[in-house]
């Protein structure tokens, strides 16, 4: 293990980069008028910066096969807790830099486009680094502690930027939902921290230590320190019962989705259960409840979006239900693959949300489908890279998606669990079927009028080419050795011990057969129904399928609307009535004494002389008793 300073520094850029914008768009308000492009090579030169330092690193990594750490200072030195401000940089931790940082680089660029002219550029540009910032926090983090900070960083960045337009109340809502949901689960986070801390009894938490010593607590408390730790992994990344914020979410501007779904906050939890693989490796009937909360999870959100007809609600379920392929793979012990797909989605998935926001901004906004279509304008370049997003994401060969997904199915049958097999098929099928029925209704189904080209800026073009590289290629990183492939990722992240697929040549062809299969027939229902599909007449919003099961209607009359009336009998009854009845009756019965000892005092001369004479009466009658006169 190295010892070296470029750790903190992956960090450090996008932080600078987010003081520096945040000052000059303070200063931009107060005192004159900034340009944009101050702000756009702040905003994108220090995620780039990040990116490189983080290449470098990995470079080193596969000549030497060193791992990094940076310990800066002990934080917290209690009794037995020992908490160090420390970074740790093995392959999982440079896997994952790796792409989070290249990847938002790339987002951005694209922001630099979308966001033009808006009167809160700089402000935007501020947060999104502090986004990228809080992500590579939690990412290289050396223990628990330090990730949570990382955790919490990206929960307040993503309030921030969902409730962006906040003048609209609809989305202060939206960020207000996110953050709720996310501190229901990070409660569940930091009860999970507690628990295995005062299960290992150890004074240091880093994640070295904790593995070490995990063979030294009770199989009780590591079941549910496991538990309470993915009860935080539902929140943050929307899996069933805390996904509805997921999709409401889509209220800030589009990068911020992107920047969400693709490569930081919604795969944090992904990421942490990879990280904790030598807890879950211990616990396998946790590992399957998270398996099969994956699988469910996958299977729900797929259902909903086929009745969707916001374009960004139709991709947050998709993420939803991907979210759930990769929870399948990290529950089974498959932690390779789990991140595998996690590389691969962020390449797709960022390009179809940024080709969604190119759409949305050429028809002013416009994000319903099917209004989209009826005023369909041409943009080749989104057109292009949007179709190999929808390829790749339904799971067709070579695309990325096919090796990523087919190796989580192959994982669930190897491991006897047939049922999550089923399920991620049947779940296959539906991801291509509305993934093209978004496809077949933006552009192929009839237009009656003239299609105008609408020229496209550069900074949004160019980086959904690159990502369009990646959602074709990113695949071949790990081809499995039945297509002669060397399994590099595998290889790569072998420190997380994850589960091998050994199965004959044969049942993986297969099993790969009937995933392309499964995929084309969603291809050919969605043809069938949607290529020549009337735009002009859409598809009712009613059923409970397109209000998504009445989900949103029951958690707020469970436990929104309960909360409201508990608040208010606790306001008017037990406040108002009881405890202020109480204090206040108290407070009145004094008053009302106060003001009856308060006629002793009236100011005349010959009242207070009475009583003087009084007393001193009764100071004599006193002295004769006891005195026995």
């Amino acid at each position: 293990m190295i010892d070296t300073s470029l750790l903190v520094w992956i960090i450090l850029a996008p932080l600078l980069g987010a003081a520096l914008n945040g000052g000059l768009y303070f200063y931009n308000i107060k005192k004159k008028p900034i340009p944009e492009i101050v702000f756009s090579l702040i905003g994108t030169g220090t995620p780039l910066i990040a990116f490189l330092i983080t290449l470098s690193l990995f470079c080193t990594m596969i000549d030497s096969g060193v791992t990094y750490k940076q310990e800066l200072f002990t934080w917290v030195n209690i009794g037995d807790l020992n908490i160090s401000m420390a970074f740790l940089g093995d392959k999982l931790a440079i896997f994952m830099s790796m792409f989070v940082t290249f990847i938002g680089w790339l987002i951005h660029i694209y922001a630099i486009g979308y966001m033009t002219k808006d009167e809160g550029f700089g402000k935007f540009f501020a947060y999104f680094n502090l986004f990228l910032a809080s992500m590579l926090i939690l990412v290289l983090a050396d223990n628990p502690v330090i990730l949570f900070i990382g955790w919490e960083g990206v929960g307040l960045c993503s309030y921030l930027l969902i409730a962006f337009y906040y003048s609209e109340s609809e989305n202060v809502i939206a960020g207000n939902k996110a953050f709720i949901a996310n501190r229901v689960g990070d409660f569940g986070f930091i009860l999970g921290i507690v628990t295995l801390f005062f299960a290992l009894g150890q004074v240091d938490l880093s994640f070295g230590s904790l593995q070490a010593n995990i063979a030294n607590a009770s199989p009780e408390l590591l079941a549910l320190s496991g538990f309470l730790l993915f009860v935080g992994a539902m929140g943050k990344s929307a899996q069933i019962p805390l996904y509805v914020w997921l999709p409401d979410a889509m209220a800030g501007p589009t990068p911020i989705s992107a920047l969400i779904h693709a490569a930081t906050m919604v795969t944090a939890g992904v990421y942490m259960v990879a990280r904790f693989h030598f807890l879950y490796s211990g616990i396998e009937e946790i590992g399957t409840f998270i398996a099969y909360i994956g699988a469910f999870s996958a299977l729900l959100a797929a259902v909903i979006a086929t009745r969707q007809q916001d374009i960004k609600k139709i991709l947050a379920y998709s993420t939803m239900s991907q979210l759930g392929y990769m929870f399948i793979a990290v529950g089974l012990g498959f932690y390779s693959s789990g991140l595998f797909h996690v590389l691969t989605h962020a390449f797709f998935k960022a390009m179809l949300f940024m080709g969604a926001g190119g759409m949305i901004i050429a028809l002013h906004h416009e994000q319903n489908i099917f209004k989209m279509a009826q005023h369909r304008v041409n943009l080749p370049i989104i057109g292009i890279t949007f179709l190999i997003g929808v390829i790749a994401i339904s799971g067709i060969p070579p695309f990325s998606g096919f090796f990523s997904k087919d190796a989580i199915l192959a994982a669930a049958f190897q491991e006897g669990q047939y049922l999550i097999w089923a399920i991620g098929m049947f779940t296959a099928f539906l991801t291509a079927f509305y993934m093209f029925r978004m496809y077949f209704i933006l552009f192929v189904a009839p237009n009656n009028h003239a299609k105008p080209y609408v020229r496209t800026s550069p900074t949004i073009t160019i980086p959904l080419l690159i990502l369009a590289v990646g959602a074709v290629g990113a695949g071949f990183l790990n081809l499995p050795t039945v297509l002669g492939g060397e399994h590099m990722v595998d290889t790569w992240l072998a420190q997380t011990n994850s589960i091998e697929l050994h199965m004959s040549h044969a049942t993986e062809y297969i099993l790969m057969i009937v995933s392309v299969l499964v995929a084309a027939a969603g291809i050919f229902v969605a043809y069938k129904k949607y290529a020549n599909f009337d735009i002009n007449k859409p598809e009712s919003e009613e059923g409970i399928i397109a209000n998504k099961f009445y989900i949103d209607e029951l958690y707020d009359f469970v436990f929104v609307k309960s909360s409201q009336k508990l608040a208010t009998f606790i306001d008017k009854t037990i406040d108002m009535k009881i405890i202020d009845g109480f204090i206040m009756g108290a407070c009145n019965q004094f008053v009302e004494f106060g003001k009856k000892v308060a006629t002793l005092q009236n100011a005349n001369v010959r009242f207070y002389a009475a009583f003087m004479l009084v007393g001193m009466s009764c100071v004599f009658i006193y002295l004769y008793i006891s005195l026995g006169l």
